[in-house]
């Protein structure tokens, strides 16, 4: 599994209510609530989010509220993945409920910068900026998560039978 985009870097600390705030949250239309999607910290994220763009950010992405909309807003947006130094430990278990990609590499968080191109390789962690021409090494998902992920999401993968 791969995907490969263009970078929208966030600093740390982003939390879930600046991910999709929860004004918005009295719909549970996963449509609906992605038009505002990372509005209260870029308000033209909607606007220029493309399939299979990037989120690179800080540490502790995805604090605050426990709410699986967060990742769920990110995933429906097109994004085809986030890489951030570290998660807030519920979004990183939301995000692979929902089959999110993520990966947590402090070197690329720091190095990559808005508007680069990058690819991700999930199966073996490999991070390429493909502007700069540099590479990084996250730890990939075991096979399992990765499963998860790939078939779209924890429910998704039990229905098929993991």
């Amino acid at each position: 599994m791969e995907t490969k985009g263009k970078v929208f870097k966030y600093p740390d600390n982003v939390d879930t209510d600046v991910i999709i705030p929860a004004r918005y949250l009295n719909t549970s239309d996963a449509n609906e609530l992605a038009k505002h999607c990372m509005e209260d910290i870029d308000n033209t994220f909607v606007s220029r989010v493309n399939k299979g763009d990037i989120i690179v950010a800080g540490w502790n992405f995805g604090c605050g509220s426990s709410r699986e909309h967060a990742p769920l807003v990110i995933k429906t947006c097109g994004t085809g993945c986030v890489i951030a130094k570290s998660f807030a430990r519920i979004f990183y278990r939301n995000a692979i409920n929902i089959g999110m990609p993520i990966l947590e590499c402090e070197a690329a968080a720091e190095e990559i910068e808005d508007g680069d191109e990058v690819s991700v390789d999930f199966g073996t962690g490999v991070i390429t900026n493909i502007t700069k021409g540099k590479t990084y090494k996250a730890e990939p998902f075991p096979s399992f998560i990765q499963n998860i992920i790939g078939k779209g999401g924890l429910l998704a993968s039990l229905k098929e039978g993991c």
